[in-house]
This record gives C-alpha cells, sequence and structure tokens, in this order.
C-alpha cells in the first residue's frame, strides 16, 4: 500500500498543483478542506478522499490524520474577514500541527511565503513567519516552502488584471510600477513543494521562477498575452487603491488589499535565493493569454463555498 499523504486544500489551488505531484510519485491523497465543489478537477483517478478541516474539533482532525505519513498545509487567510482574522489562523494551524502530531504524522510540509518576518508592519508576513516558529517547535520533521507570486490556471491576481484590462481604457498604475517580483508558475510550486515532502532532512527554502520583473512589466506581458493595449496611468498608490476599493464596492470584493499593495511594492515576492522555478511565466502568459480576464475572479464567491481560505 503506498504511503498516504494529506493536503489541505487539495480542491482548491496550491494544494492541487501539490497533490497532483505527490499523486504522480506514488502516494495515496486525502485532503482537508471545506470546500464543496472542486475549483478544478483534480487529475488523475481514483477521486481523492475528502474530510472536513475542522479547527474546533481536534479529535476529528487528529482521526482525519490518522495513517498518513505526511501532512502539506496549504492553509492560511488572504487578510482577514468576518471570523478569522491572521491571529485566528496562526492558532488554527497550531491545532492541526498538534493534532498531526498526535497521529502518528512523521513528516510536516508547510507552505509559507517569500520574506516572512516576525519584525513585519504587514499582518500576512509577519503571521506567515509566526507559523513558521510553529512548525520549527512542533516536534516534527517539516519543509517550509515560501513561494512568491504563484501564477497558474485559476489564479486570481494574474486573471484579475488581465479582467481591468480587457474592461476600462486605462490601467491605473500605483505609483512609478517599477518596483520588482519574481514570479513564478504553479506548475513549478507543486513540483518543488512535492519534492520538499519527499526529503529526509529538515529544510526552509524558497519557490520563485527564473524572471525577475518590474510590476508594470508584468501588466504589460498580460496585456500583450491578452491582445490588449495597455494604457497605463501612474497615480499615487492611496489613489489606485482608491479606485480598487469602488470598483471593489461594486463588485462586492476585496480586489487588492491595502496590505498586499505595500508587500508588491517592498518588494517582498523577490526570492534572495538562485530560482528553484524553470518555467518562464512570460511564456505561461502567452499560452494562456485568451482564456485569462474573460471574466472577473470573485474571490469571495469562491469563499461562500468554503468557510477557510487556502494560499
Amino acid at each position: 500500500m503506498p504511503d498516504l499523504a494529506v493536503v489541505t486544500g487539495a480542491l482548491s489551488y496550491t494544494g492541487r498543483a501539490v497533490a497532483r505531484e505527490l499523486r504522480a510519485r506514488g502516494l495515496a491523497l486525502r485532503t482537508l478542506t471545506n470546500r464543496r465543489v472542486p475549483l478544478a478537477p483534480l487529475d488523475g483517478t481514483p477521486r481523492i478522499e475528502a474530510r472536513p478541516l475542522q479547527f474546533e474539533d481536534p479529535s476529528a482532525l487528529e482521526d482525519a490524520l490518522r495513517g498518513a505519513r505526511l501532512l502539506v498545509n496549504t492553509y492560511w487567510v488572504r487578510y482577514p474577514f468576518v471570523g478569522v482574522s491572521i491571529e485566528r489562523a496562526v492558532e488554527n494551524t497550531e491545532v492541526l500541527l498538534q493534532a498531526a502530531r498526535r497521529a502518528g504524522v512523521t513528516r510536516v510540509v508547510h507552505i509559507s511565503v517569500s520574506n516572512p518576518s516576525l519584525r513585519s508592519k504587514l499582518g500576512y508576513y509577519r503571521g506567515k513567519a509566526i507559523v513558521e516558529e510553529r512548525v520549527h517547535a512542533c516536534g516534527l520533521p517539516f519543509a517550509i516552502v515560501r513561494p512568491t507570486l504563484i501564477v497558474g490556471e485559476h489564479d486570481i491576481l494574474v486573471n484579475n488584471i488581465a479582467w481591468f484590462l480587457r474592461s476600462f481604457p486605462i490601467f491605473a498604475m500605483p505609483g512609478s510600477g517599477h518596483y520588482r517580483l519574481q514570479p513564478i508558475t504553479l506548475d513549478d510550486v507543486g513540483r518543488i513543494v512535492a519534492d520538499a515532502a519527499l526529503l529526509d532532512e529538515s529544510v526552509t527554502l524558497d519557490a520563485a521562477g527564473p524572471e525577475v520583473m518590474t510590476f508594470e512589466e508584468l501588466v504589460r506581458a498580460i496585456a500583450a498575452a491578452t491582445g490588449q493595449q495597455a494604457r497605463i496611468l501612474h497615480v499615487p498608490p492611496w489613489f489606485a487603491l482608491g479606485l480598487i476599493r469602488a470598483v471593489g464596492w461594486i463588485l462586492r470584493e476585496v480586489i487588492l488589499s491595502r496590505e498586499e499593495l505595500a508587500g508588491l511594492m517592498e518588494e517582498l515576492l523577490v526570492s534572495h535565493e538562485p530560482p528553484r522555478g524553470t518555467e518562464s511565466v512570460r511564456i505561461w502568459l502567452a499560452s494562456h493569454g485568451d482564456q485569462l480576464g474573460r471574466r472577473y475572479a470573485a474571490e469571495l464567491a469562491r469563499r461562500r463555498l468554503v468557510d477557510t481560505i487556502f494560499k
């Protein structure tokens, strides 16, 4: 019987790519999720076994993890929303880690973010750093993988940039647009996480693609891929956020939070390690441009089907 891996959020975004890679390596799969409908079908058969992700019931979590050798955790919150703050997400992750230890899991892989810091003024990055400490202290061998901006099918940010380019005559660029990022494809992240999962030693590593580009270069690459003309207007960041919030109010969505923009402008999505990703994001965009931005990818609409948010 193959080893069993439990992946949180295997019916969602990053977790789906990781689950696909682990299955290709011969592992049996189970997912912890509150999603009722998969974001997209998981390649391969048989269908993945799903159990509820119940932080309020640690004994049920322990039972759901029993028999697994490996836990891959993608659970996190993109921004605080009703009922789930960053602080609550940290405590939920601690509950999951302790349930894994009691269930006899022998290795944990945690998906973090590039450049987390306990000193960060940004709750997302500070919370990720706190969780990394909890992973170190859980008493199990571990791998911590720190992706930058993940670009792939069913991605929200890149799709919605494309939607803005398709829907409005002007793209309001926050500030200069010269702040850098180092995006990585979803398939590369799945491969890197699966590789780290099968190591024996504890490791912490970045997952970044081979290309460093400015945010304006990314927007122009998306425009070229979708066949749109990028009419960029540089505006103060506070003004861009105001415009984004106005459109978000109409859509009933949080399109981009203040902290997400701050992390982008502070170049926190750039790795300081040699890139482990091999796929070109520019090539990925060019090959998928026809599908990008055809409709707005509604984050909160997805959340209506699920009680927790996965990275």
